[in-house]
């Protein structure tokens, strides 16, 4: 038995297994906050320094590798005109973008307001300061619009929407 596998198809599994890896561990953000912060607010700070390193580390290069691969298989298939192509391909541009200039830089100011809050109660209950808590709030806001972006993304890949 032979096994034989075309190299477009490979490029798919590349494809699908970065916006995997990129993408599925994010959805898992809301959960791990939460679950940390009724554990021991302490290891908060270093928790939101850890998105920080997870976003530059793995987020930033998965999401390149499918962007990479997406503009090779819609190139390789002339499907640029299709909206189910064209729609994600933004959506994963803007949502590569928030990393860069969004949840990067906000994740590392959240983990020092944080780590701020933490030394200042001195043993006792951690109170998150208004800074510490509107950087919260900006994360879980953008975090939410990205997840859905994604989630429209993965609808219009997987219906081929428009097509």
């Amino acid at each position: 038995m032979v096994l034989a596998v075309a190299f477009y198809d490979v490029v798919v599994w590349v494809h699908v297994s970065a916006i995997v890896l990129a993408f599925g561990p994010t959805f898992a953000y809301p959960v791990i906050d939460a679950a940390l912060g009724r554990a021991d607010a302490r290891a908060l700070p270093a928790w939101w320094a850890t998105r920080a390193v997870v976003g530059s580390r793995l987020i930033a290069p998965a999401g390149t590798v499918a962007l990479l691969a997406g503009a090779y298989l819609a190139s390789d298939r002339d499907l640029w005109s299709e909206v189910w192509v064209t729609i994600p391909a933004a959506i994963l541009v803007v949502v590569m973008g928030l990393g860069g200039a969004f949840f990067g830089p906000n994740d590392r100011r959240l983990a020092v307001a944080a780590a701020r809050d933490v030394e200042a109660a001195a043993g006792r209950e951690v109170r998150w300061s208004a800074e510490t808590e509107a950087l919260r709030r900006r994360a879980g806001a953008v975090g939410a619009v990205a997840g859905a972006l994604i989630l429209v993304a993965l609808f219009f890949m997987i219906t081929k929407a428009g097509a």
